[in-house]
């Protein structure tokens, strides 16, 4: 049963300026430090894609209510670090929020990470020492027992950030990069070349304290790639999932790539979910071995390959057929699968869909119009399974500003894409 205001928006904090492009979030304050004195996580940090800008989010004095306590303006971070594109925002025990920057003040390729001081909001400056600055950057995640910190790279902003072009492709203007870095002298231990367009994004490693293993999304090779220590004290990866892209007619481009853009990993470390934005599925697969992760669970919410659509798939090595339009309480969702959320005893998996602007404008110019929506699947978490809940919707479509295009998602008390144990 629902309650009343479920699948209700309830409040709406507006931002005081447009166009900065929230794209991920992330707490204050670690699930590790909780009980310490004085150490709550009651703030949400938002930064800015396009902006460079931080907003602080008071989710402490209401929850039902947030309110906007602090803005960080791009000048101050800027003249500390000339970072830029500011991206994925994750908080260590030491009372620092570090945020990853895609590139330069100038949208070029060198990236960083920028240091916040969580108590005062003050911009400390780079995270990363002085003699080692990444090529590039998009998102990072650390392990404390192993004391790394491993960073992704999407490429040089100015042109990642535009539309997708395929003239870019070869020209070293996506990413190809995983970093390693030592977390506790923030110097930098192993480059690992993915390969050319590689476009390494969302890194995950398990969850439990004691595991040397995560994955890594790359989009643009429609994978999904699985890092690991070795027994050398290296870092490897391989490739585990490869998804094959679909021949078409009616395309911009005669092949249609999965684009793999979000994971996340269950508590308990047994199942890995996956959104393949351009194809339209979410998938669920059995993580037991790392190395080898089994399919157990798929189903389709949208995508360009639908039955019916201007897109005809030509050859298609998994699939016998289009899937089938995908509506729900009447509504035909528009878009694809993006990000994902993972309610804590894995048995609700909810899918939100907008990239970014630029993108959802080239790909899927109707969910620009019309708004997207919030989903929940439910989750087989013994055998693995999913299906789709045809009683939860959240549409977007007819926000009081015009439609908009929900993204990433958070529980306040914890969930399964932002909390690290030491």
């Amino acid at each position: 049963m629902f309650s009343p205001s479920s699948q209700q928006v309830i409040h709406r904090l507006h931002m005081p300026y447009l166009d900065d492009e929230l794209h991920h979030s992330g707490w204050n304050a670690p699930v590790s430090t909780f009980g310490d004195t004085g150490i709550e996580r009651n703030c949400l940090v938002l930064p800015g894609l396009r902006s460079g800008r931080v907003y602080v989010v008071d989710t402490g004095s209401d929850l039902c209510a947030p309110s906007l306590c602090k803005v960080i303006e791009p000048r101050e971070i800027i003249k500390k670090t000339d970072l830029g594109n500011l991206s994925s925002s994750h908080c260590l025990c030491n009372g620092d929020v570090l945020i990853s920057a895609l590139g330069d003040a100038f949208g070029n390729g060198k990236g960083g990470i920028l240091a916040l001081d969580s108590e005062t909001w003050e911009v400390k400056g780079n995270w990363e020492s002085k003699e080692d600055v990444p090529a590039g950057m998009f998102d990072f995640w650390y392990q404390p027992q192993y004391n790394v910190l491993i960073t992704s790279d999407l490429g040089e902003p100015k042109f990642s950030l535009n539309q997708f072009s395929i003239d870019n492709l070869r020209k070293g203007r996506y990413g190809r990069y995983l970093h390693v870095w030592d977390l506790s002298t923030h110097h930098l231990l192993q480059t690992i070349d993915m390969g050319e367009d590689a476009t390494p994004l969302e890194i995950r490693f398990l969850h439990n304290p004691n595991s040397c293993h995560g994955y890594v999304t790359c989009p643009l090779e429609g994978s999904i790639n699985h890092f690991f220590k070795t027994e050398d004290g290296c870092w490897r990866v391989e490739k585990v999932i490869q998804i094959p892209n679909k021949k078409v007619s009616g395309w911009r481009y005669p092949e249609v790539p999965a684009f793999p853009f979000a994971i996340v990993i269950s508590l308990n470390d047994k199942f890995l979910y996956l959104s393949n934005w351009l194809h339209g599925d979410v998938r669920q697969y059995d993580i037991t071995d790392p190395h080898c992760p089994k399919l157990v669970g798929q189903v389709f919410v949208g995508g360009c390959l639908e039955k019916g659509g201007s897109v005809t798939v030509l050859e298609d090595p998994e699939l016998d057929c289009q899937p089938d339009p995908f509506v729900i309480q009447g509504k035909k969702v528009q878009g694809g699968p993006v990000k994902l959320q993972l309610s804590l005893d894995g048995a609700r998996l909810y899918v939100t869909s907008s990239v970014f602007t630029p993108w959802d404008k080239q790909f899927y110019p109707k969910l620009v119009r019309e708004g997207s929506v919030m989903l929940q699947l439910d989750v087989d978490t013994e055998k693995g399974g999913l299906c789709v809940n045809p009683e939860f919707l959240v549409d977007f479509g007819h926000e009081p500003c015009g439609p908009a295009r929900a993204r990433d998602m958070r529980y306040p008390g914890g969930d399964c894409t932002s909390d690290i144990w030491d």
